[in-house]
């Protein structure tokens, strides 16, 4: 199908841009008209709240940085004021970034966001607590109908001074207040950068 359509529009004025050559004031020439398809990104509703197609981030979101965290301690992260949780709507992966000043051994897991925000329309939530749900692995036999945490690494070497990069793929997808709580277990106090990036 050939999006292109000759009208027949009126020249004498015309901002066409094509040449029109001498044209009476009465006038009419033929002008293609291409007809192109429109992309729709989303919307804005009444009440401000925009939905629609959303992209993966283009840069890791970096986080405050978490000053001496002792040994056995744990953090929640993210904790900036502007962006106390990670909202996965729309998004099916995401890449965790940890730099710790001390190398060894961290435990990380994910978890619902503080309770003053609300899961979709339902507040208070169960803050801090372990995410679960139904992997999908999981599925596939008949006899396993239990809720598993989505994600807990409970002994995870990190190198320190540099990012350790991490990819969760699929358990994660969708959820709405996450957090993720990064336990100490190194041996000494360190210092504990944490970033993200959410991929469609």
């Amino acid at each position: 199908m050939n999006p292109e359509k000759i009208r027949k529009v009126y020249a004498p004025y015309s901002t066409t841009g094509e040449q029109v050559g001498q044209t009476p004031l009465t006038g009419y020439v033929d002008v293609a008209q291409a007809i192109y398809p429109a992309v729709n990104t989303g919307q804005i509703s009444t009440d401000g709240e925009w939905s629609g197609v959303v992209v993966s981030d283009k840069s890791f979101l970096i986080d405050t940085t978490f000053e001496s965290i002792a040994n056995g301690a744990e953090i929640l992260a993210p904790q900036k004021a502007d962006r106390e949780f990670i909202d996965m709507t729309g998004y099916s992966t995401i890449f965790l970034a940890i730099n710790p000043s001390n190398a060894g051994a961290y435990a990380l897991s994910a978890v619902m966001a503080p309770q003053q925000y609300p899961f979709a329309n339902l507040t208070p939530v169960n803050s801090g607590q372990l995410l679960k749900g139904l992997i999908n692995s999981d599925t596939t036999s008949s006899n396993n109908q239990n809720m598993n945490n989505l994600y807990v690494d409970t002994a995870e070497t990190l190198v320190a001074d540099v990012w350790n990069i991490f990819l969760i793929e699929g358990r994660l997808a969708n959820q709405k207040v996450l957090q993720f709580k990064i336990a100490n277990n190194s041996g000494d106090v360190s210092t504990i950068d944490f970033a993200y990036l959410r991929v469609v």
